[in-house]
């Protein structure tokens, strides 16, 4: 199956007749929503005129924000109780002494916070930026490049090559603007859309929070529970040690996410673009027509290349991924065995909401054109169980010590065989980015 990145993977046959989460009678078209919907030409041009101004990065992230708030409004969200904050705010508390003895990383988390879907929304639209523009600013450089390069529109129509270098700039500027609201609309659903689903701040894989901040959504965590016959506590106490073991991660290797949003960034560089499909896919919007817009953008323009460097970027951020929430996995689930008493089925519950396309595996394959493997995130949890009961704990968390010390994906598929294939460096003093020292504990 071809993989598209973020806006420009084409729907199921069957996405027409699906409205989208607690859309209501909201526009289904991001675009219609974009332009103001409703048929009026006016309104669409003077949208259209607010859009063409936009002189900022490949992304008009306050679009985007302001589409992800529409849609959060359109499926309902409301500011969070006091007492649910309370609530949410205990739950950490124990997590973090049930973790105490799970891992030798110590916590991670210095601010708890309860969120509304807006609130996440706004919170996490920093991070979300450093993993897009990557990916947006080589899509709309290609646009930009399309208009001004030999052969393109203005070669076409005549003009002298001074005439087309003194356009060329304008042209460039007018793409750029079209590619940032373009990005930012599709982006801005996709959040929002997730808005509606996370229950935390790391369900992506990577602290979308800012650092040392660990948060559950109330709404959301009571929508996970449903259905499920559990108390909602033990629930809620779930959900939060997942997130707190994730802060621990992320606190105390602090090359970790760097780590990742480079391999995003190495597979971005990778993608290519069949400028005669742009070509034609520009030349066929009606800026009267917001649909359009949208109708000419999907299809597959672009494509990552089959090369080594782009396989080996590939199989960096889907091993490192599946190696952080298989240690996630197994952390929680020897935090909570003996303690919770649902623990193993709602440990199972997060598992096949993985396989069955959850947040992480939806936002990156829209982003990147990856697809997380639920497979080898069990596959990452044998692994760690393995080097518990070789090494300990402390040798377990000092596999984290460097990336040189991570397993690969090779080493998924023999877990003991990586287990025992020696212990990590007791001297870490000649390597850099090692893990670092404990923070104090939270007050």
């Amino acid at each position: 199956m071809s993989n598209f990145p973020f806006g420009f993977n084409p729907g199921s046959p069957d996405d027409d007749d699906k409205p989208a989460p607690g859309a209501g009678d909201q526009p289904t078209d991001p675009f219609a929503a974009l332009m103001g919907g409703g048929g009026d030409i006016g309104a669409a041009f003077s949208r259209l005129g607010q859009l063409l101004s936009y002189q900022g990065g490949p992304v008009n992230w306050d679009l985007a924000r302001d589409v992800a708030r529409q849609a959060v409004s359109a499926a309902g969200d409301r500011s969070v109780a006091t007492a649910e904050r309370e609530q949410v705010l205990d739950a950490m508390r124990l997590a973090d002494l049930w973790l105490d003895e799970a891992t030798a990383f110590p916590a991670g988390t210095f601010a708890v916070k309860a969120w509304s879907r807006a609130e996440w929304v706004e919170a996490t639209l920093p991070a979300w930026r450093e993993l897009v523009d990557p990916v947006a600013g080589k899509v709309v450089d290609s646009m930009g490049t399309m208009l001004a390069g030999e052969g393109g529109p203005m070669a076409q129509l005549g003009a002298m090559p001074e005439q087309a270098a003194a356009l060329a700039g304008p042209l460039q500027q007018m793409m750029r603007s079209i590619g940032g609201a373009m990005f930012g609309t599709q982006i801005g659903q996709a959040i929002g859309a997730l808005a509606l689903e996370v229950v935390g701040s790391t369900d992506v894989g990577l602290p979308l929070a800012p650092a040392g901040t660990a948060a559950l959504l109330p709404a959301n965590v009571t929508a996970f529970g449903a259905g499920l016959e559990v108390p909602a506590d033990q629930v809620r106490l779930y959900l939060a040690l997942r997130e707190a073991a994730h802060q621990r991660l992320f606190a105390h290797v602090p090359w970790l996410r760097a780590h990742l949003v480079d391999a995003v960034a190495a597979y971005a560089r990778g993608i290519t673009v069949d400028t005669a499909r742009l070509e034609e896919a520009v030349g066929s919007i009606d800026p009267t027509d917001p649909e359009s817009l949208q109708r000419a953008m999907t299809g597959g323009l672009f494509e990552p290349e089959d090369t080594p460097e782009q396989k080996a970027a590939l199989a960096r951020l889907e091993t490192a991924l599946a190696l952080v929430e298989g240690w996630v996995d197994e952390v929680v689930d020897t935090a909570a065995t003996s303690k919770l008493p649902a623990a193993a089925a709602l440990r199972e519950t997060v598992r096949r909401r993985r396989a069955g396309g959850g947040p992480a595996e939806a936002t990156f394959a829209s982003l990147v054109g990856l697809e997380l493997r639920p497979r080898r995130l069990r596959e990452a949890a044998a692994l760690w169980r393995a080097v518990l009961a070789e090494r300990g704990q402390d040798g377990r968390e000092a596999v984290w010590a460097h990336p040189d010390l991570l397993p690969v994906a090779d080493d998924l598929d023999d877990p003991a065989g990586f287990a025992t294939g020696g212990s990590a460096p007791l001297d870490l003093s000649g390597l850099d980015d090692t893990v670092a020292p404990p923070e104090p504990d939270q007050p």
